[in-house]
């Protein structure tokens, strides 16, 4: 076996840890280094084969934190080999930070005082990861700076996506675009957005919602700037206003299994398997503490898509639960303050429009976690599930490519999206103030054959034009056309100046 540090621990001790993406394996190299979907290490570097110790160490120094191997690594690391380890070097980078660790995981002390001295280290490299606030654990001299606690946390890599995306500035353009619009337009644009938003949303579910609900999922939307705090009971609220069955409206978090179900028959049909309720209430305590902290320190996209994802993983209650982790997207960002009382941006538009993308971002983490569950069918709508794993697969999580997703999403909500739709509100606009200075016709049918025209490159088809034909005039068909051909001229026009 070639394999070294997380991917070594995972195989040698049997772990239920996802598999590393990039393991680390001996190659004829003269240093450390990335290759193609691997890390490439010197033989002289490798540590000993069997040398457990070596391999943690190795992992946190050459290949970066996870946090679900090495939880489930540590009962097997040596506490004697460790002890020595700390003896001889006690203000080690790396084995400070694998004594915190193993004392956190395990719930017990290594020493009784710890010889550290010097300044403190941080858990996450801030060059390589997104972090949160520094937690000193002064025993160590350690920082545990992670987008969470030692009890729930995801990673996120400052990978190019990302570190572009944090210095787009979304939400400060966003916020720029919609200042900049007349009042009465950014109303129009903002009312498109909360009801699309909305309507959107329930569609990825492959729901409709009826207008009652949908006009109180828009209010919900709109409470999101209240800041109020997440908390069982409020979640529950919010579930209640997201579901249509009212037999699925829930009063706190689910206490049975539930499971994700697709195309296929029996336990092939079922594609993910929450943590089982007894975890639940924990995760979950730790979830609210992030995602009601989090939005004060870290990037307000990374913390939403985090939040709203890492929620959708748990899934606490049996229904509503993909539409409120949406919800929950928009409602971090407002909690970070960036978005003015009364903004939007349409992240779930953007996600029905690519929905196949969002799916992939689910299925990075829903699939592994997936195959971890053995899933036994009884009868129709009832099954046996057998988790393969441990919490830490629930706990520990890397959430780098939803973080990824969610920066895509959140560029096509504001350029293509709101930018767009403003645009064309735009230009009906001045379709309807030429014709309506022409001729005088019902203001919904002039408004309905613009829509039309504009949405068909300024053209009205024949059976439209049949179709209203008793209550327009022939000649307005003619005059709509040209208005919505010189609208869009100027549009493109204007595209190539800018």
């Amino acid at each position: 076996m070639d394999y070294l540090g997380y991917e070594w621990l995972r195989q040698r001790l049997s772990l239920s840890a996802f598999e590393i993406e990039r393991p680390a394996r001996v190659r004829p190299v003269t240093r450390v280094m990335p290759a193609e979907g691997l890390l490439a290490v010197p033989a002289h570097v490798a540590p000993a084969e069997g040398d457990i110790l070596g391999h943690a160490l190795f992992a946190l120094k050459h290949e970066g934190v996870n946090l679900q191997v090495l939880a489930q690594a540590m009962p097997h690391v040596p506490a004697d080999d460790l002890r020595a380890m700390l003896a001889h070097t006690p203000n080690g980078r790396y084995v400070r930070v694998l004594a915190c660790l193993w004392e956190a995981f395990m719930q017990e002390q290594l020493v009784a005082r710890p010889l550290v001295a010097g300044g403190y280290v941080d858990v996450f490299d801030r060059q390589r990861y997104v972090t949160g606030p520094a937690r000193r654990n002064a025993r160590w001299r350690v920082n545990f700076n992670g987008l969470g606690t030692l009890r729930y946390c995801a990673t996120v890599e400052r990978t190019p996506a990302i570190v572009q995306g944090m210095a787009a500035d979304v939400l400060g353009r966003t916020a720029a675009f919609l200042q900049s619009l007349e009042p009465v337009m950014q109303d129009r644009a903002l009312s498109w957005a909360y009801l699309h938003e909305t309507q959107d949303s329930y569609a990825i579910e492959h729901e409709k919602p009826a207008e009652d609900k949908a006009r109180a999922f828009v209010h919900l939307l709109k409470m999101a700037h209240e800041g109020r705090p997440l908390t069982e009971d409020y979640l529950a609220e919010l579930q209640s206003a997201c579901v249509t069955n009212p037999l699925d409206k829930a009063v706190q978090f689910r206490g049975g299994q539930n499971w994700l179900r697709g195309p296929g028959r029996g336990a092939a049909g079922v594609t993910y398997v929450p943590p089982w309720p007894r975890l639940l209430p924990e995760l979950m305590q730790e979830w609210m503490r992030f995602a009601n902290d989090a939005p004060r320190h870290a990037d307000p996209i990374v913390v939403a898509s985090v939040a709203s994802f890492g929620f959708v993983f748990l899934h606490p209650f049996m229904d509503g639960n993909g539409r409120l982790s949406r919800f929950l997207f928009h409602k971090t960002l407002c909690a970070s303050g960036r978005l003015a009382k009364g903004q939007l941006l349409p992240v779930s538009v953007a996600m029905k429009r690519h929905e196949a993308q969002y799916l992939a971002a689910l299925q990075s983490y829903s699939r592994p976690a997936r195959e971890r569950v053995q899933v036994t069918w009884i009868d129709e709508g009832e099954y046996r599930f057998e988790f393969k794993t441990d919490a830490a697969i629930f706990r520990y999580w890397d959430a780098t490519r939803c973080v990824e997703f969610g920066f895509r999403m959140a560029e096509q909500a504001l350029d293509v999206e709101l930018k767009q739709e403003t645009a064309f509100l735009a230009r009906l606009d001045q379709v309807m103030r030429r014709v309506d200075a022409q001729i005088d016709i019902r203001n919904n049918d002039l408004a309905t054959l613009a829509i039309i025209c504009l949405d068909n490159g300024g053209v009205i088809a024949a059976r439209k034009r049949k179709r209203f034909a008793a209550r327009v005039p022939a000649a307005v068909f003619d005059l709509v056309e040209a208005a919505a051909r010189d609208a869009l001229a100027d549009c493109a026009n204007a595209d190539k100046t800018n």
